[in-house]
């Protein structure tokens, strides 16, 4: 076990998966989006970008009690942490003005993505051709959380619209 690595939640999964390889089977147990995990590509891509806190966001998990499951085996004190920083609720909001469906110009269903790529690389793709006021959406099983961060990063504006256990994630340009 590496001693000198703190498990929090802005901890990379990369980098927590280097630190304590004996995790991964407790990470992916808590919820089904982390099997994706043991895929070698996803694993370099998109671990080394993903927080806890994005990964508990995907897995709709508490990232208090996930982030401290994950440090009580590794041998560290539980965290308290932030509730207004803990959750993915940051994530959600009410519909914006610029979100009109007549104006989404393509979608793109992340299940028919390339298992060994992520959503992001289409979707990046396509945004980058966007003319004012064009919405693309992508549409997932999980919470894009990285992605999502990634897009605002960019200067994209983003809406997510949970309906049951598909996610409608639309961004374009401000």
């Amino acid at each position: 076990m590496n001693q000198g690595f703190s498990i929090t939640p802005d901890s990379k999964v990369a980098a927590l998966l280097d630190s304590y390889p004996e995790l991964e089977d407790d990470l992916i147990a808590m919820a089904p989006p982390f099997k994706k995990l043991r895929n070698p590509i996803l694993r370099r891509s998109v671990a080394k970008i993903a927080s806890l806190r994005q990964a508990a966001a995907v897995g709709g998990l508490d990232v208090e009690e996930m982030v401290n499951k994950l440090r009580a085996k590794a041998g560290q004190e539980p965290l308290t942490i932030d509730a207004s920083k803990a959750n993915g609720s940051s994530y959600f909001s009410a519909q914006p003005d610029w979100y009109d469906p007549a104006r989404v110009m393509a979608s793109i269903d992340g299940s028919t993505v390339d298992p060994n790529t992520m959503p992001l690389k289409p979707l990046l793709h396509r945004a980058r051709r966007l003319a004012e006021g064009e919405i693309v959406e992508l549409v997932t099983a999980f919470l894009p959380a990285p992605g999502i961060d990634v897009m605002q990063r960019k200067g994209y504006l983003v809406w997510v619209n949970q309906q049951g256990d598909i996610f409608r994630t639309y961004f374009t340009k401000p």
